[in-house]
């Protein structure tokens, strides 16, 4: 188990919170800098993590990473706990102050340890974000620990998830909020919810990531996938990047690329590694025409190897629709 250090944690808060105010004490306190130079969070009796998965691009036939997501990791006396167990424990009046703490800990890993060049995705949940002047706070706050992380905010991707307890008007000025400050939106689990199609209609976003339940139930059958198919072209043609995400086997990933999906998340690519990542090897072996990219063998995910230049196109198509028989 991590153990915190009240110096540690006391000399990184007050680095951070030098000339910014008190206004983010609340998070910052809770930050501890460890030895090999990542940040980990405390809250109560659990410690906080983060954690990244890439998602990786189409482009020619190849694949390469394009985002990485940022995903919290609670431990409790050194055991995992899941996170929705975790989040769910958090009372009503903190859910603000743990969800600052958590994107406060991805931002600042990422700048640490992940590629510059790469997009950031993190979760918003706008139903703590109910009046624009805690928003627009909120937002002012995160702006600062990216100026920190030496992170451009042209690289942020917020992705929103619709919640029962938010009012589409809110809902909406908290994504123009965001917009403002010049972070990219998308929306998160499209395909689980049947007002989904109005939502997009409503949030414009920049992105839309496909629930990975609903889109495999669309690849089981040809008029799914032939639908599947049409909504990808229509979204592409508003100018709007679809992303597939918990894609977990090769003929997945076949099928999305059929498909057109604009990019790819899961574990058949590479699974979420807490920071420090050994995703660099990837970034290293795409500089060689001939490396493929392999995660270390001792880290989580070890193993897998992201494809490389292939004649994947088309393959899809030559075989039966739905889930191989082993």
């Amino acid at each position: 188990m991590v153990k915190p250090s009240l110096r540690k944690c006391a000399r990184w808060g007050g680095a951070l919170r030098k000339g910014l105010g008190v206004s983010r004490s609340i998070g910052l306190a809770h930050i501890i800098r460890q030895d090999d130079r990542t940040v980990t969070g405390v809250w109560g009796v659990y410690v906080l993590k983060s954690a990244f998965q890439p998602i990786f691009r189409f482009a020619d036939g190849t694949l390469s990473i394009a985002a990485f997501e940022g995903l919290i990791r609670p431990f409790r006396d050194g055991e995992a706990v899941a996170p929705g167990n975790f989040f769910r424990s958090i009372p009503a009046g903190d859910r603000l102050h743990v969800e600052t703490l958590t994107r406060t800990l991805h931002l600042l890993n990422a700048g640490e340890f992940l590629d510059p060049a790469a997009m950031l995705f993190v979760n918003f949940d706008p139903s703590v974000f109910s009046e624009r002047e805690i928003a627009e706070k909120a937002l002012r706050e995160m702006r600062l620990t990216l100026h920190e992380a030496h992170i451009d905010p042209k690289r942020i991707v917020c992705e929103v998830t619709e919640q029962k307890s938010t009012s589409q008007q809110a809902l909406s000025g908290f994504v123009q909020a965001l917009r403002d400050h010049g972070f990219r939106i998308a929306v998160d689990d499209y395909g689980a919810e049947e007002s989904d199609m109005e939502r997009v209609a409503a949030l414009s976003p920049d992105i839309v990531k496909f629930d990975a339940h609903w889109i495999t139930r669309l690849m089981d059958s040809r008029p799914g996938f032939a639908l599947l198919t049409v909504m990808v072209a229509e979204f592409r043609s508003r100018g709007i990047t679809v992303v597939f995400e918990g894609i977990e086997e090769t003929w997945q990933l076949e099928m999305a690329e059929e498909a057109g999906a604009d990019m790819v998340q899961g574990f058949v690519l590479a699974r979420p590694e807490l920071a420090p990542t050994g995703f660099a090897v990837f970034a290293r072996a795409e500089t060689s025409e001939s490396a493929q990219p392999v995660l270390p063998p001792d880290s989580p995910g070890g193993g897998v190897t992201a494809p490389g230049p292939s004649s994947r196109r088309g393959v899809a198509s030559a075989r039966p629709f739905g889930r191989r028989v082993r």
